[in-house]
């Protein structure tokens, strides 16, 4: 029987991961150097926009985790927009993402952006063929402009293959810690492979300009795409380390006669620990 083109490969079939020693070290070494940058952009007053995009399970959600994983969310934070209200149809199109572009000291990192516009808009028929050509024309002037005002704007693509998807769709179904990752929209990706792909490559013809390139992250080995893309960052952002104020811990004063009122005034929390020993 010939073998279904969509079907999800053997184990043997899919490549060979970075092994997991090498990679947590290497992730933990990057993601070091990710609390250095971020401390310059604090001192700098530097702003930065990181824009996520790809297929469904093509490892954004996992990768911004390990981005901000050591990061103060004071000053990184993530940008998830849900679909927009019936007022926000009404706005011009970029206007709700202008309100969480980062003020002077601040990261942000996008998790899906304006680009809905370009991919599952465009797909879906959730907008009008001329609001996709007007998104078109006017997101590179948009981003020249952010670029223009100082913004670092880097914008990243998650590549991955139809049978790997299916693959990370089949285990998410199985797992029921990970199933509300899923969604009929995700599920309709299946069937609307090439439209997808069509999307995508218009939207890099439009939009991949010298200001604001894309940066293509091959992400079948999820644990090489985490450690390739924050790499990159790294490499194209001038940061260097700053010189902290040293701090130390204070001396401790002396007891003034203050007690702890009892303990059967308080509600406690039960202690659901001691009874698993």
């Amino acid at each position: 029987m010939a073998k279904k083109k969509d079907a999800a490969p053997a184990d043997d079939d899919r490549p060979a991961r970075v092994p997991k020693k090498i990679y947590e070290k290497e992730l933990f070494r990057l993601q070091a150097q990710l609390v250095t940058l971020q401390e310059w952009v604090r001192q700098e007053g530097a702003r930065v926009v990181v824009v996520f995009e790809g297929r469904d399970a093509a490892g954004k959600g996992s990768t911004i985790k390990r981005v901000t994983q050591y990061l103060n969310p004071r000053i990184a934070r993530i940008a998830a927009l849900p679909a927009p209200t019936e007022r926000q149809r009404g706005q011009w199109y970029f206007q709700r993402y202008v309100e969480h572009l980062p003020a002077a000291g601040e990261i942000v990192l996008f998790d899906r952006s304006w680009y809905n516009r370009a991919g599952v808009e465009r797909v879906m028929g959730f907008c009008t063929k001329e609001e996709y050509q007007r998104f078109l024309s006017q997101a590179p002037t948009f981003e020249r402009m952010l670029v223009e005002d100082g913004i670092l704007l880097r914008k990243y693509w998650f590549s991955v293959s139809d049978s790997e998807q299916e693959r990370r769709f089949q285990s998410r179904l199985e797992d029921p810690m990970r199933r509300w990752k899923l969604s009929p929209m995700d599920l309709e990706s299946i069937s609307r492979w090439e439209d997808y792909s069509r999307a995508k490559d218009d939207m890099f013809v439009h939009t991949d300009i010298p200001e604001a390139p894309w940066h293509v992250v091959e992400s079948e080995d999820k644990r090489a795409a985490r450690i390739n893309m924050i790499a990159h960052l790294l490499s194209t952002i001038p940061y260097h380390e700053v010189q902290r104020r040293p701090l130390e811990l204070p001396p401790r004063p002396a007891a003034k006669g203050y007690q702890r009122p009892p303990r059967d005034l308080q509600s406690y929390v039960p202690d659901h620990a001691g009874a698993l020993t």
